[in-house]
């Protein structure tokens, strides 16, 4: 009896251990893992065009500043209402010098740009009033938060040949994500078929000096931040767009509600959209619902589906592996799968926008794809239906 038992445990063992072989013979092409070498910087000729900020109600305005800094901008000009922003933005830019008032940048011929990031129903006049001075305008998302705004800037912006531009920053200033867009460039994953945007935020963001840690009452308030979609639903339909080079779209399908906040009867907390367009598909979904045990302020990700293979960008976290920070990019192609840690790569927006200031050119981003992505935003909010949970 215990030979029978002694045998038994042998051939358990044994064909245990011959099972883990064949299992793990089916894995032999393991993820590939590399990191971007860090390259030399852009070179760009310092201060090629001069800049002022107006309005920085939102602390996005930082790596705006930086952005175009980076390019090759001066910062000469600062003007805000609240002390306690202007305080904080002179300390990291002291070179900025305090105007009086928003007439003073405005009407200065030596200023070429203007950047803003004021309360969101504010942006798009300000713009409509700097293109009327002869400036081009970067403004922080939302831009432009009603249709009849849209239609605003879309006539001034034809009248005056100006750049009107919006920095969708969660494509633009995201490394993770300008690598994804050489590799689909490259061809790297075929013709691309749908992209699918998962954009969670945190509604307290003390993290950095991307988001505020005590929101302001405007915040709240669907007239003066345009709703979910219109806010942060932006940045979505610019990868959308992008990605996918659709020049025309439409919104199939939306839906928005405050499911969790009854506190705050003019906010929406969740939202989302499926797209169709002439270049792919897409869906977007966005919400205030990131947990407090996450430790960035939006586990936000991005898949790209195309013919030949496809790639996900976790850009804030990567929660399912040891990997720190962000950046992180996961393609899967028929030759292998690979992962990229994408914190070296360098970003290009704030050199071709400064370039597209001089040169009259749209290297950056075209102004079309700039306000359609907007245009779709607005639209999806508008047709959006109310979701309403009953538990």
């Amino acid at each position: 009896m215990n030979n029978s038992n002694s045998d038994r445990r042998k051939f358990i063992k044994t064909t245990s251990a011959l099972s883990g072989m064949l299992l793990f013979s089916g894995m032999s092409n393991k993820t590939k893992a590399e990191t971007i070498p860090q390259a030399a910087p852009i070179k760009v000729i310092p201060n090629r065009i001069k800049f002022g900020v107006i309005n920085i109600n939102h602390p996005h305005i930082y790596g705006m500043t930086e952005a175009i800094k980076r390019g090759g901008g001066q910062l000469v000009a600062l003007y805000a209402k609240e002390p306690e922003l202007v305080a904080d933005y002179l300390k990291s830019f002291p070179e900025a010098k305090l105007a009086k008032n928003e007439n003073e940048i405005l009407e200065d011929p030596n200023i070429q740009l203007i950047l803003s990031s004021g309360i969101p129903d504010e942006r798009a006049p300000l713009g409509i009033r700097a293109m009327q001075h002869g400036k081009d305008y970067l403004t922080d998302k939302p831009g432009i938060i009603t249709l009849e705004q849209l239609a605003a800037v879309r006539k001034v912006q034809k009248e005056t040949k100006r750049i009107f531009s919006i920095m969708y920053s969660e494509r633009l200033e995201n490394k993770g994500t300008e690598m994804a867009s050489q590799l689909v460039k490259s061809g790297a994953i075929g013709n691309v078929i749908q992209t699918i945007n998962l954009a969670p935020h945190r509604i307290n963001n003390g993290i950095g000096k991307t988001g505020l840690a005590i929101r302001p009452d405007w915040f709240f308030d669907k007239k003066r931040y345009g709703g979910i979609l219109t806010d942060i639903g932006s940045h979505q339909f610019d990868q959308y767009l992008h990605f996918t080079q659709s020049t025309e779209a439409q919104v199939l399908m939306s839906q928005t509600g405050n499911v969790h906040y009854p506190q705050y009867p003019n906010f929406e907390d969740f939202g989302d959209v499926m797209l169709q367009g002439n270049g792919g598909a897409g869906y977007i979904r966005v919400d205030w619902f990131t947990p407090d045990g996450l430790s960035s302020w939006g586990d936000g990700r991005l898949t790209i589906l195309g013919t030949d293979g496809y790639i996900e960008v976790r850009k804030n976290i990567d929660v399912s592996s040891g990997h720190k920070g962000g950046n992180h990019l996961y393609m899967t192609d028929k030759k292998e799968m690979r992962y990229i840690d994408c914190n070296n790569v360098e970003l290009p927006f704030g050199p071709l926008f400064v370039d597209d200031v001089i040169n009259r050119t749209e290297t950056a981003m075209s102004q079309a794809h700039c306000l359609l992505a907007t245009e779709l935003a607005l639209k999806a909010q508008k047709m959006a239906k109310p979701l309403i949970l009953k538990k």
